[in-house]
């Protein structure tokens, strides 16, 4: 079975985080879901920062919607904060099919009903 292919919007404390656990914990995640979920691609506002995961792997670009608009990504994780520019990356990811995580509550809170409707 193909892996699942991930897409991380932020690479910041938070973004940065949630790589290295799914980096660490790749046997026991694959175990549980059945298949390799594999982050393949991550957008990050300054890409010469140094970052607190390794990258090694990941396909980085500036352009978060090179990323909700990637055929080949399955999986959308929204680590961005704030909620203009998140609110129209998840709406995007899900007009192209894609599954969509995000911690944003403040994106939630004021347009959660917004984003659930586009997603039934």
């Amino acid at each position: 079975m193909k892996p699942v292919r991930v897409g991380v919007l932020g690479l910041g404390t938070v973004g940065g985080g949630t790589v290295n656990v799914l980096k660490r914990n790749a046997e026991e995640i694959a175990r549980r879901a059945g298949r390799e979920i594999v982050v393949t691609r991550a957008s990050a506002r300054d890409l010469n920062r140094t970052r607190i995961c390794d990258t090694q792997g990941i396909a980085l670009t500036a352009d978060p919607f090179e990323i909700v608009n990637d055929p080949e990504i399955d999986v959308v994780v929204e680590l961005i904060g704030g909620y203009d520019l998140a609110k129209q990356l998840v709406l995007s990811a899900i007009a192209n099919g894609k599954h969509v995580v995000t911690a944003n509550k403040a994106l939630i809170a004021l347009h959660g009903n917004e984003i659930f409707a586009a997603a039934t």
